[in-house]
């Protein structure tokens, strides 16, 4: 798989080169690198939030290089999780809405179901008690974890996290990835976590090193 971007003076510029990345079912992979190495492109282009511009994709043996945009749009929502560094919550809805965000945008409104598999996801994450609290009355720790617990909303066979830990102090950043292996091991839920943390990459079952736009190594944790 490849990605190049052209600028708007016409040149092309090649970002990722032929990468050749499986990842099976319950997987937990770190996915690291130096600055401008790619990751975050290639969480893009696995994500669906991008397309590639050589190569094949596949999710859960389904090819995406036919799909239209909304096709590309359904299959993300419905198989893939996201977790980000900035949790992106919003604001005005409480921990409850923020997790129920992804089944409404799949079903339109909401219903009782909903709210208890969202109530659940909560409960898992250890904030059943703040469920009505609104982001701005949660810890930075709290946050992560609604945004967690939203990301497994539509039970997606992977979860792609993007510096799930960086804006957190190492007590919490410890128990927020914790709580991601524990789902991983209870739900066979995959894992890909782009991490700046030796500490942490060294606590999944495989690394994944990104340099220049290529992959230069693929093995477990030494």
């Amino acid at each position: 798989m490849r990605k190049s971007y052209r600028s708007d003076a016409g040149v092309e510029t090649e970002v990722l080169h032929g990468i050749d990345l499986r990842l099976a079912r319950g997987e937990f992979a770190a996915l690291i690198g130096p600055s401008g190495s790619g990751k975050s492109t290639l969480l893009n282009l696995i994500g669906l939030l991008d397309r590639p511009s050589a190569g094949s994709l596949s999710i859960d043996g389904q090819a995406t290089a036919s799909l239209d945009d909304d096709a590309l749009a359904r299959l993300r929502g419905q198989r893939i999780g996201f977790v980000f560094q900035y949790h992106h919550l919003i604001p005005a809805f409480s921990a409850l809405e923020n997790v129920m965000m992804p089944m409404l945008i799949e079903r339109g409104r909401p219903d009782q179901a909903m709210r208890a598999r969202a109530a659940g996801l909560l409960e898992q994450v250890g904030l059943h008690a703040q469920m009505d609290n609104r982001p701005g009355q949660l810890s930075g720790g709290q946050q992560q974890r609604v945004a967690i617990a939203r990301a497994l909303a539509m039970q997606p066979s992977l979860v792609l996290a993007d510096e799930p830990t960086g804006n957190l102090d190492t007590r919490t950043a410890d128990g927020v990835f914790a709580l991601l292996r524990e789902v991983n091991a209870t739900l066979a839920t995959s894992f890909l976590i782009v991490t700046h943390d030796p500490r942490l990459a060294a606590r999944c079952d495989r690394i994944v090193e990104l340099v220049d736009g290529a992959i230069v190594a693929d093995a477990p944790p030494v």
